[in-house]
């Protein structure tokens, strides 16, 4: 019993010296590191209640003086060394990719000299925006308006379009013979607005471009409806019972409500046809992918972004690009080489960003806009072509809807007939070469192949940064190409329309 009341009454002194060095109040002490002086205090604890939160705590005691000991040994050991093998954060090897502060100094860098040279053209030329000149460029003759008039005529290719299509659904027309009309209504597509813009004086070289674009986007979309009928017709002669279950229907009945199919040749209707036209696609389908509602507010959102870009555009290139242009028909008249390089570097920077603001205003906006207004489930209308290492990527992911309809309605059709991939690409920006020389050479209506040459010249730039420039290299050849190449052609064509409607006059 004695030596049971001795070690009792020791380990409560023991006890009540560390209960006294923690202050008034007893709470939880920290499981790190305590100080020493904690165990130096002796006092005697009047209740068992104490005795059991002393206890408690004095388990965490036990740590405390290793734990001071390599907190001492760990600061002696900072002092005495400060250096470790490690690479500079700029050098390639060091894994460091958090550039953020560097991309945002390039943002404000931009912002500034382009606000400088902004101001500097305002103090030299003044105020040059005009909407009125803008509009006077699509009616310089208010009473014919022949932009307009070709843009509703194109029904009639469509309708016809149409009405092949179901002579040839019930048998009526054989498939030589449906080619053959196709072949004419979509080349009298091609020729007629081309023969009308060059022999209407009153048209005008912007609506003779608008006129022309609208021509090729139905020429395209029609040539994948053709295309996608004549497949379905092919399958259903080739694997009727197959096509019975997935893809045909047995009438030509079809529901176009939400979960319903349309199935062939049910989809010959009018309404189908014109839901394609005005679709932001040029590939045919007989069921597009289609978004559960309308979203007002992405849908508001976007229409502001097109008002507005479409002033920013029209008012830079009258305030900007325009003077640029005229300050250098001297020099390309002089044949002044430093000078004319001076007049392409100038112009390439506002070029360059105006070519930036279309892509996010027509690729963006506007047909995310019309997919919206349409429930048009497919918003992918491009991919990350600023990435771009190679020129074949670029092309492949900055048009989307015209990457998709050569892939299908070209380039693998070309594949399957025996055609190499080298030759089949060749075709490919053979036909995109043509397709651009058409809309410009015809609204400006003199023809240099400026435009025919540059998409033609890709082929050997795609081939010698696919086989000499890697990573950043090859993204950087891309983006030299895009900003230096646009303005060379517009300077070419600028100059030439120059020399050919008021040099001799």
């Amino acid at each position: 019993m004695g030596d049971t009341d001795t070690n009792t009454a020791f380990s409560r002194r023991r006890r009540a010296a560390f209960a006294a060095g923690r202050g008034a109040s007893l709470q939880p002490m920290n499981k790190k590191c305590m100080s020493a002086s904690q165990l130096s205090v002796t006092a005697e604890l009047k209740t068992d209640g104490e005795v059991g939160k002393v206890d408690r705590l004095l388990d965490t005691t036990r740590p405390t003086a290793m734990c001071d000991k390599k907190k001492h040994k760990n600061d002696i050991n900072d002092r005495l060394s400060c250096h470790k093998t490690r690479d500079s954060l700029l050098t390639s090897s060091s894994g460091y990719n958090n550039y953020r502060g560097i991309l945002n100094w390039c943002v404000v860098m931009l912002v500034l000299s382009n606000a400088r040279l902004f101001l500097e053209n305002l103090l030299r030329y003044g105020v040059l925006v005009d909407p009125i000149q803008v509009i006077s460029l699509f009616l310089k003759d208010p009473y014919s308006w022949p932009a307009p008039c070709l843009v509703i005529v194109s029904n009639v290719f469509i309708m016809v379009a149409l009405y092949t299509e179901r002579q040839l659904s019930k048998g009526s027309y054989g498939e030589h013979v449906g080619f053959l009309v196709h072949s004419v209504n979509m080349t009298v597509m091609l020729t007629f607005p081309a023969a009308v813009v060059l022999m209407v004086p009153s048209t005008t070289s912007v609506g003779g471009a608008f006129v022309l674009g609208t021509y090729t986007i139905l020429f395209l979309k029609l040539y994948s409806y053709k295309d996608v009928n004549m497949w379905c017709r092919e399958l259903s002669a080739i694997k009727a019972k197959k096509l019975a279950r997935s893809l045909s229907c047995p009438s030509s009945k079809y529901f176009n409500g939400d979960g319903c199919k349309v199935c062939y040749p049910g989809n010959l209707t009018i309404r189908d046809l014109y839901y394609f036209v005005f679709a932001p696609t040029l590939c045919y389908e007989l069921n597009f992918p289609r978004s559960p509602k309308i979203r007002m507010g992405f849908l508001m959102r976007r229409l502001f972004e097109m008002l507005f870009l479409i002033q920013m555009l029209v008012g830079l290139t009258q305030q900007w690009m325009i003077p640029i242009i005229q300050s250098s028909m001297k020099p390309l008249e002089d044949m002044d080489l430093s000078r004319m390089t001076e007049r392409l570097l100038r112009l390439a920077v506002p070029n360059h960003l105006l070519w930036l603001m279309f892509f996010y205003w027509f690729f963006h906006s506007s047909l995310n806009f019309t997919a919206e207004l349409l429930r048009f489930g497919d918003r992918q209308f491009y991919k990350d072509w600023w990435n771009s290492e190679s020129v074949t990527y670029f092309w492949q992911n900055w048009n989307i809807p015209v990457h998709k309809w050569c892939l299908r309605h070209f380039y693998k059709p070309l594949l399957r007939r025996g055609f190499s991939k080298i030759v089949s690409q060749s075709a490919v920006f053979f036909l995109s070469a043509f397709f651009h020389e058409y809309l410009v050479s015809v609204p400006l209506r003199m023809f240099r192949l400026w435009a025919f040459m540059g998409m033609m010249a890709q082929l050997p730039l795609a081939w010698f940064v696919g086989h000499n420039l890697r990573g950043n290299y090859g993204n950087a050849a891309v983006w030299i190409s895009l900003i230096i190449g646009q303005p060379f052609a517009v300077l070419m064509y600028v100059h030439d329309y120059y020399v050919l409607h008021y040099r001799q006059v």
